[in-house]
């Protein structure tokens, strides 16, 4: 039994040796593998650091107004007898748009009239019966306080009757309306828009520390994911007097032609106003850049050493993280202060793979967006 025992304990030390050997033996297997490989190759795209043309500018968003621009409403009551326009339409100052049913003012003014014309007779008549003293003074001073007070009443029904006849202030363009012949309106009632819109007006409102950089004359652009495609050019024409007590911000006006009628009243734009002397500065797209707790930062692509691996083919530039400073944006641009040279090439996209020593594999067919004022792309 003792011997049987013995030999039992030494197969079994046997076996379990060989295990932890094993084990042993492909561990460091392993690690001589992955130290043999490295980090695996990553694709990304790159450019090299260039510096940049940039203009300081102050931004703001502002909304577009008509130069003119009302809501044409009705003064007194009263049932539509005829439509001069359509929705739409564009129309002259002083053109008639709107009439509303004046049979019964019509014939108030009418009689009025007659007795001012009579009231007129009678005056006239006392006039030469006071000559041979047929009548008094005081019945001539009635007679013509009579006159006055009947064309006064004739002069009341005539204005009443005016408002019964809608027309356009000035000229510009009409918008929508939903009134119909036979309506009847209450006065205030909106009628229809009228703006005059060749010529627009942006306001917009800037921090009173920028108030300095601006001044009536000042030409500003304006662009924006709200406007039509393309840049509009403006000027200033106005600074308000005082900066609001609430926000400490001056409220700005702009002019900006619109012959083509590309721009509406009440639509929102992005005003861009350029201030002091032009900079030059390394420009990278923005993805480029990532931002972290810790500061901003980039790669570089390093070029690899002079080496060339067992394989025969040429050793791949290697990342290298770098932290930098950032300064203004402008589209898909960035300017950066410092932490880079120009002439160093920048990883510009698939970054967040990259770790100190990563192998890069440049593919540039597809690079990142760099455009200082792009536009939005609809289907």
């Amino acid at each position: 039994m003792k011997k049987r025992m013995i030999i039992m304990l030494a197969v079994v030390g046997t076996v379990f040796g060989g295990l932890i050997g094993f084990q042993q033996f492909k561990a460091h297997m392993m690690s001589q593998w992955l130290s043999g490989n490295g980090l695996p190759p990553a694709t990304v795209t790159t450019m090299t650091a260039e510096f940049g043309d940039w203009q300081p500018e102050i931004r703001s968003v502002g909304t577009l107004r008509a130069l003119h621009g009302v809501d044409i409403v009705s003064e007194v009551a009263g049932i539509v007898e005829k439509l001069h326009f359509k929705s739409g339409d564009s129309v002259k100052a002083g053109e008639l748009l709107l009439e509303l049913d004046a049979a019964t003012e019509q014939a108030q003014l009418d009689a009025a009239t007659a007795a001012a014309a009579l009231a007129a007779i009678t005056l006239e008549r006392d006039q030469a019966q006071l000559k041979v003293k047929a009548v008094s003074q005081a019945q001539l001073d009635m007679d013509l306080a009579d006159l006055k007070v009947k064309q006064a009443q004739a002069a009341q029904l005539r204005a009443a009757l005016d408002k019964m006849r809608m027309r356009a202030p000035f000229s510009g363009k009409l918008g929508v309306t939903a009134i119909s012949p036979g309506q009847y309106i209450r006065p205030g009632e909106v009628i229809v828009s009228l703006q005059a819109s060749q010529t627009l007006m942006v306001d917009f409102n800037i921090p009173q520390r920028q108030l300095p950089a601006l001044k009536v004359g000042q030409q500003l652009r304006l662009g924006g994911n709200g406007l039509a495609e393309g840049v509009f050019i403006g000027e200033i024409s106005a600074i308000d007097s005082r900066a609001n007590a609430s926000t400490r911000n001056v409220r700005v006006e702009g002019r900006v032609d619109n012959a083509d009628g590309a721009l509406l009243p009440g639509m929102y734009t992005e005003v861009h106003v350029a201030s002091g002397k032009g900079q030059r500065y390394l420009t990278l797209p923005q993805t480029a850049v990532s931002y972290n707790a810790y500061g901003s930062t980039l790669f570089l692509a390093k070029p690899a050493s002079s080496e060339v691996p067992a394989e025969g083919k040429p050793a791949l530039p290697v990342a290298e993280q770098v932290f930098v400073k950032t300064g203004l944006t402008r589209g898909d641009q960035i300017a950066v202060l410092s932490g880079i040279h120009e002439g160093d090439i920048i990883v510009t996209s698939g970054q967040m793979k990259l770790k100190n020593g990563t192998p890069l594999i440049v593919n540039n067919s597809q690079l990142p967006a760099f455009d200082p004022a792009p536009q939005p792309q609809e289907q």
